[in-house]
């Protein structure tokens, strides 16, 4: 993993840097949907996104209105797990598929955009580690629910924090890596880069 500066990391980062937005500001967002380069995979990409931030928000929400006591321990443990499975399992594939498969077609069609590629597997390494503490903080609040042993606040709580430490940075890398990848894909087409479906 190559090494980031301090203002890239993605804890800190506001957004790409200049040298790397030279496709987004040629294709700004505005223009993507009705774009006729934007093809089957980069749409079923972008939904998958929507629904991590989707689920991201709703994880947050549903803590907040167990904080707030508006769901029983119970009721709110047989909510809370399967979404929260299913949410750190999907980023998790997700994440691997871009590493393995679409990052290094995107690196070697485009070059100069190596460096952002990378950026974006730096992200990858760095929210995993937060899914892991995240998948953490879950179990011990889901075991504090069962148990019912005084602890639920204190470890609500706890993955209240770890959840929007977590969303931060995903919504970060998400929106990065959107504006990387989708205006590349509208300059050189789906089929010019070999990843259409």
């Amino acid at each position: 993993m190559t090494e980031v500066p301090e203002p890239l990391k993605l804890e800190t980062r506001v957004g790409l840097p200049a040298d790397l937005r030279y496709l987004v500001e040629k294709y700004p967002r505005e223009d993507w949907q009705t774009h006729p380069n934007l093809g089957e995979m980069a749409r079923f990409w972008l939904q998958r996104h929507d629904m991590f931030r989707e689920l991201g928000g709703m994880l947050k929400a549903g803590v907040a209105d167990y904080r707030e006591d508006k769901f029983a321990p119970h009721d709110f443990a047989r909510w809370f797990a399967p979404r929260l499975r299913f949410f750190l399992q999907q980023l998790q594939g997700h994440h691997h598929i871009e590493d393995t498969h679409y990052f290094p077609v995107f690196a070697k069609a485009e070059p100069r955009m190596k460096r952002g590629f990378d950026l974006l597997d730096s992200d990858h390494h760095v929210i995993h580690d937060a899914l892991e503490r995240n998948a953490q903080a879950g179990t011990s609040f889901l075991q504090a629910l069962q148990a019912n042993n005084g602890r639920e606040r204190f470890s609500a709580d706890a993955y209240a924090s770890e959840n929007e430490a977590l969303l931060a940075m995903l919504l970060r890398h998400l929106g990065d890596e959107e504006d990387l990848i989708i205006p590349l894909i509208l300059d050189r087409s789906e089929e010019g880069l070999g990843v259409g479906i």
